[in-house]
């Protein structure tokens, strides 16, 4: 096919020999992109959150592999002069009972107040509030989320108090000992209640962004509630859905305010993975030990992340 006039001398100036210059050594490097930004300025831009985490989150993360491998201690021979021990604590939490109940607890922990709790709590508030009674609601969700952990801890003691506890006397069962008795129920309630607002947030976020018109439609189709949320809503939300458990599961998996109410008692039934480090590693003065399981908990939540990643990725 013959090419126009016009084409041809396009075709000429981008020839060699015919005026095209050719790129200065390093201008790649500085070449401009989408957003104005060449390779060079784009890297001195995220330098400084780079270095931050690797301060911050690198470095503490390889330190305590380090330690996993090593019999170091608070106090002692080991605290002075360390030896490498390589699997040895590895190997010795896999045995461990105690490692295993917490593991359990942990595993409790979640399931009950981040993925049955703060998720279908957070996605009801999202779904059935309106109006002001849903702005009140909001705010006092909002309020409990934003408390340090030591006061809504503190309040949570006072309120399951077996001898002055506000439950008990609107209950009418005085010298009832709630975190006695059923320590992990007591925590997973008090995680639920603490940390659903992130959940309705999320949600409510979401179920903004679900089209009018795709709902509409299901009702004219016949579509009952439960067959509108199947078939409709969750399909639109499923990412939010996937974020939101993902981002809760891990965040309660590794909560330390369990040792606040609790301390892990009575006889470690509410001593989850948390708190059986803090313990082994602070009050055992075991940091090797402690170090390994870490480890062992950072694995742990990869693991969850891929799964959740791999879901989000089949959407």
């Amino acid at each position: 096919m013959a090419l126009t006039r016009s084409q041809a001398d396009e075709e000429a100036q981008g020839a060699p020999g015919h005026g095209a210059q050719a790129p200065r050594p390093g201008a790649a490097r500085f070449a401009t992109d989408a957003a104005g930004l060449g390779v060079g300025r784009a890297a001195a831009f995220v330098a400084p959150a780079l270095i931050l985490i690797a301060i911050f989150l690198v470095f503490p993360a390889l330190w305590v592999i380090l330690l996993g491998l090593s019999n170091y201690s608070l106090t002692g021979a080991a605290a002075a002069n360390p030896e490498f021990v390589g699997l040895d604590y590895f190997a010795k939490a896999l045995t461990d009972g105690r490692f295993g109940n917490s593991t359990w607890l942990t595993f409790q922990f979640v399931l009950g107040s981040a993925v049955i709790g703060q998720a279908v709590l957070g996605f009801i508030l999202a779904k059935v509030l309106h109006g002001r009674i849903k702005r009140l609601v909001e705010g006092l969700v909002i309020l409990a989320w934003i408390l340090p952990s030591a006061v809504v801890s503190f309040l949570w003691v006072a309120l399951l108090d077996r001898d002055s506890g506000t439950l008990n006397a609107l209950l009418g069962i005085p010298g009832f000992a709630w975190l006695i008795d059923h320590p992990m129920l007591s925590i997973i309630i008090f995680n639920t209640w603490r940390g659903t607002a992130f959940s309705m947030m999320l949600y409510g976020a979401a179920l903004g962004n679900v089209p009018p018109s795709h709902l509409e439609s299901a009702r004219l189709a016949g579509a009952n509630a439960w067959q509108q949320l199947r078939d409709v809503i969750f399909p639109h939300i499923r990412g939010h859905i996937l974020t939101n458990l993902l981002l809760i599961s891990l965040w309660t998996f590794n909560d330390f305010s369990p040792f606040l109410l609790t301390a892990g008692g009575p006889d470690g039934k509410s001593e989850v993975l948390a708190v059986f480090v803090y313990k082994v590693a602070l009050f055992g003065g075991e940091l090797g030990y402690g170090a390994a399981v870490s480890t062992v908990i950072l694995l742990i939540n990869l693991v969850v992340a891929v799964f959740y990643l791999r879901m989000l990725r089949k959407r």
